[in-house]
């Protein structure tokens, strides 16, 4: 089949790369759509020690064909997939799910292919049908927009509360949407006036980043993965203010911490989140025809810049890669 592969640091396009057959407990999954996020750019820098594999876990698909322990009501169903599979064994998949377990393997970061490819597998237990008002379109945005909906589940966001979103980019623009929802003074921050004419459309409050002063926001969402990223919202980010940490990258960040000691600052690292809240979300906005400005939803058809075809896979990878990019999707069949 033909698939999207990272090897030895490597992307390549493979024509006749092996098709996958679920084990027991496991859906075989047609591939509808894909895109590629930030963190596969990451990946083929070298993030997460060097993953060898299939990219891709940003998806929407059908079951074509399930294991001999999953139900057959799975079969032809429109689905998306959670990227994190645990052990279920352990005391943190107990109390807490997979997506923290010491020995999970993670869709096209850890020990998994991914979704770049005509057809691929997980196990049933990380479907999530999709509803028939939701399009494809809009369901491969299910995974970025989930990490944004948890952002809501670890942060008590108050409508009095001043908050930044650091990063205009694709992550960025999603997690503002989201956090406006709550009806709170959320203002989307970036470097450049043209990189905020997306977001003003959206209907989103925007501004540049220097242009506020030192200490302004209670609340401070980064979303840049750069070094300068991190440097600004610790910089906006007052005394006992919060700072939510959403970027990961390849390399180290070079900044001064002092401040988050001597400030008192809460930090919070947030990662993967919920996609059973983020596909009610996504139908809720289909239903309202994403008019964001009623606060029915987000929209995300807009973020789409470009489709190619999978077989075409290297090309969106170096149109994903420039600067300023909304989503690029990858089409398989």
């Amino acid at each position: 089949m033909q698939a999207l592969v990272l090897r030895d640091g490597q992307l390549a396009d493979h024509a006749d790369w092996p098709a996958p057959a679920p084990g027991p407990d496991e859906a075989l999954i047609r591939v509808s759509l894909a895109g590629i996020c930030s963190t596969d750019l990451e990946l083929v820098k070298g993030y997460a020690g060097g993953f060898n594999g299939i990219l891709g876990h940003e998806f929407v698909g059908v079951v074509e064909q399930v294991g001999s322990r999953s139900p057959a009501e799975w079969l032809g169903r429109r689905v998306v997939g959670s990227i994190n599979l645990g052990c279920g064994r352990c005391p943190v998949c107990l109390s807490d799910g997979p997506d923290l377990c010491p020995i999970r393997t993670t869709l096209c970061i850890h020990s998994r292919d991914g979704a770049f490819a005509y057809l691929m597998f997980l196990p049933v237990a990380n479907l999530f049908p999709v509803p028939d008002i939701v399009s494809d379109e809009e369901a491969v945005f299910t995974e970025p927009l989930a990490a944004a909906v948890r952002i809501r589940e670890q942060v008590h966001v108050r409508p009095a509360q001043r908050a930044a979103v650091v990063g205009p980019g694709r992550l960025g623009l999603l997690v503002a949407q989201v956090l406006a929802l709550a009806g709170g003074d959320v203002v989307l921050l970036g470097r450049r006036p043209e990189s905020l004419e997306m977001p003003r459309s959206l209907g989103l409050t925007v501004g540049l980043v220097d242009e506020f002063a030192d200490n302004h926001f209670d609340l401070v969402i980064e979303t840049t993965g750069n070094d300068a990223g991190f440097a600004h919202s610790l910089r906006l980010v007052r005394p006992r203010g919060t700072l939510v940490l959403k970027s990961t990258f390849h390399g180290n960040a070079d900044i001064n911490l002092t401040k988050l000691v001597v400030g008192e600052v809460n930090v919070v690292g947030s990662r993967c989140g919920p996609f059973g809240p983020a596909l009610r979300l996504l139908e809720t906005s289909a239903r309202a025809a994403g008019n964001l400005t009623t606060g029915a939803g987000v929209q995300v058809r807009p973020l789409v810049e470009a489709e190619y075809a999978l077989r075409d896979g290297l090309a969106a990878f170096d149109h994903a890669a420039r600067p300023g990019t909304r989503k690029v999707l990858l089409r398989p069949n």
